[in-house]
């Protein structure tokens, strides 16, 4: 699995023109699932997206102290197959990628994943697998890339 994470002062999708999901502060996740990828690489994604110190501590004096969860922040995630691009010249591959009928079931297990190893309710996500509109306001910036297959 493979993971971009941006911390946020808020982000939101967007389908046909309708709000469907949103966040105030917190995680913008990118989400992409690898054709060899298992449980294991579910737990390590999701481990590291909820235990990642990307906040500075209470009082301001220590940075990169504070987790999303230790902030009671959101995090939004949206699927994101084109992680998974292998450039021939200018034209990319996907074949790294899990298929769409596989992939599908294995991200709603992920975010599943997600919901237990913190709070339901912070929890968002897009829709698999339809055009979507991510707007975001960054905070910091600060983009960390995750890959489970580089522990």
């Amino acid at each position: 699995m493979k993971a971009i994470i941006q911390r946020v002062k808020s982000a939101s999708v967007t389908v046909d023109g309708e709000v469907i999901s949103e966040i105030k502060q917190g995680l913008m996740c990118l989400v992409g699932v690898g054709k060899d990828d298992n449980k294991e690489d579910v737990e390590y994604i999701t481990r590291k997206i909820l235990n990642l110190r990307l906040w500075k501590n209470e009082d301001g004096t220590k940075n990169w102290d504070r987790s999303v969860q230790q902030m009671d922040y959101e995090i939004l995630f949206v699927s994101q197959f084109t992680l998974f691009a292998q450039l021939k010249g200018n034209k990319q591959s996907y074949h790294l990628a899990m298929a769409p009928e596989l992939s599908k079931q294995f991200y709603l297990d992920f975010l599943e994943n997600a919901k237990k190893s913190y709070k339901p309710e912070k929890i968002k996500d897009g829709r698999f697998g339809a055009m979507m509109d991510v707007q975001l306001i960054n905070d910091g910036p600060v983009t960390i890339q995750l890959d489970s297959k580089e522990k």
